[in-house]
């Protein structure tokens, strides 16, 4: 069987039980017949089995049975509701699912598209699964390159532009490679050890995007007004955003992170449909780009 009508069948099976909550495989089968999964075709216990396992191992999905009832669930369905590769994966593959079943209005859709960089995520992900170094040719806009060796951590994807967050081996410091800007990626043969207590998550819960300097944590607070604040609701900017007052004419809200230069060009990109309240040093960073961008006009 093809790769792609296993995943169909896999994020099949997520969804149904995610929608249903726990069914028998007796109803997963008449289900998954009237749908027309395999094109008809019968929901085997031992197709069913080895569709959990890779569920299990490929998003991270537990679907457990009830010894007593004997209908299957997902005993830890907020794996899907974190801001994990899982998760990423998960909605990847369902989009790319419904699109295939739609291929008649693919003209009619239209998806954002990642520059470059994408050559070197074999590698990059082959060295993040067996902790093995990189050697990397590198070079920033506007400057020399330079060939460096790096221990891999973590792949990031912000902008649709594919980000590596890695340890440079000479000095031990932790720095951001963003992929459109490496020349060339090899595979080394010396390995590394990844921290038992680092966890990518904590790594940028103080972050908003993929810049991860010294800049100081704050809190902040932003007023907004017109269609602003509904575009928060929906799309929070970070876990950490809170609404704390709403009137006719606009909305409070407030958020606990390190705004770097990735949060303050968001905060940019909403116009005048938002104000930034405090910290003061905030408020007058935002002034100063806004000042140098009128002089441009």
């Amino acid at each position: 069987m093809k790769p792609a009508q296993l995943f169909h069948q896999y994020v099949w099976l997520i969804n149904t039980l995610k929608s249903c909550g726990a069914l028998t495989l007796g109803e997963l089968n008449r289900k998954w017949q009237d749908d027309q999964v395999a094109e008809g075709n019968p929901l085997k216990r031992s197709s069913f089995n080895r569709h959990r396992d890779a569920i299990l191992d490929m998003f991270g999905v537990i679907i457990d049975c009830n010894k007593t009832t004997y209908r299957y669930y997902i005993s830890n369905p907020e794996v899907l509701a974190d801001n994990s590769m899982e998760r990423w994966l998960f909605s990847t593959l369902t989009v790319h699912g419904v699109l295939a079943d739609c291929s008649a209005v693919k003209e009619r859709v239209m998806l954002e598209n990642v520059p470059a960089g994408l050559e070197f995520l074999d590698v990059i992900i082959q060295a993040i699964k067996t902790n093995r170094c990189l050697l990397i040719s590198y070079r920033k806009f506007g400057t020399e390159g330079y060939v460096k060796t790096v221990c891999p951590y973590v792949l990031k994807l912000f902008r649709q532009r594919w980000y590596l967050l890695a340890r440079k081996q000479d000095d031990g410091q932790m720095r951001i490679y963003a992929l459109d800007r490496m020349c060339s990626v090899s595979l080394t043969d010396e390995h590394f050890a990844l921290p038992q207590c680092f966890s990518s998550q904590e790594y940028f819960s103080d972050y908003y995007g993929v810049l991860t300097d010294g800049t100081p944590p704050a809190h902040i607070v932003v007023r907004t007004y017109g269609k602003t604040p509904d575009y928060l609701r929906t799309l929070p900017l970070h876990h950490s955003q809170r609404e704390m007052a709403s009137t006719a004419d606009h909305t409070d809200f407030s958020l606990d992170l390190r705004p770097t230069a990735d949060f303050l060009a968001q905060l940019l990109s909403y116009g005048d449909g938002l104000e930034v309240l405090q910290p003061e040093e905030l408020r007058r960073k935002m002034r100063e780009k806004i000042v140098r961008n009128l002089k441009r006009y």
